[in-house]
């Protein structure tokens, strides 16, 4: 199952990569929803390699994730792969420079079932995938007029 959008960020393309490079930000977003979140790696710098392990609940379900940065081309590119049971999954980030204070950013989502049971799931969610699909452009449009906001108030990352 695949997602996909594109939002246009005013700001230029090395401060929306630098914004989506703030690892910290999300493992403290994730906590927040309840997630134990832990680095896996010794990297000091962003890059190929960088892996996270996150624990969270789901459907009454203690559900482990391991998360494994593999590609990463400053300032055009970002793709995490991920491993669940039964899931598989990536995540990719493209950035365009549409003017020196533009960028267009291509999120894509894709998950794969790897076993029977996450293959009836995700199959449930093929049902809702028009809803799905309006929640992730809303969540990607937030979170891009978010990265507006901090540009604007000039907030360091």
């Amino acid at each position: 199952m695949k997602f996909s959008t594109k939002e246009d960020v005013e700001a230029p393309i090395e401060a929306v990569f630098d914004m989506l490079c703030d690892f910290e930000s999300f493992e403290r977003a994730a906590m927040r929803r309840g997630a134990e979140v832990q680095r896996a790696d010794a990297l000091h710098q962003p890059g190929v390699g960088m892996t996270w392990k996150a624990v969270f609940p789901l459907r009454g379900k203690r559900r482990e994730l391991t998360l494994e940065m593999v590609t990463f081309d400053r300032p055009k590119e970002m793709v995490i792969d991920s491993m669940s049971q039964g899931l598989a999954g990536q995540m990719s980030f493209e950035l365009m420079p549409l003017s020196r204070n533009s960028t267009r950013v291509l999120v894509g989502l894709e998950v794969k079932p790897l076993t029977l049971s996450a293959r009836l799931w995700v199959q449930s969610l093929k049902l809702a995938k028009t809803t799905l699909t309006q929640k992730y452009k809303d969540r990607v449009a937030e979170y891009a007029r978010g990265m507006e906001e901090r540009y604007a108030s000039g907030v360091k990352v």
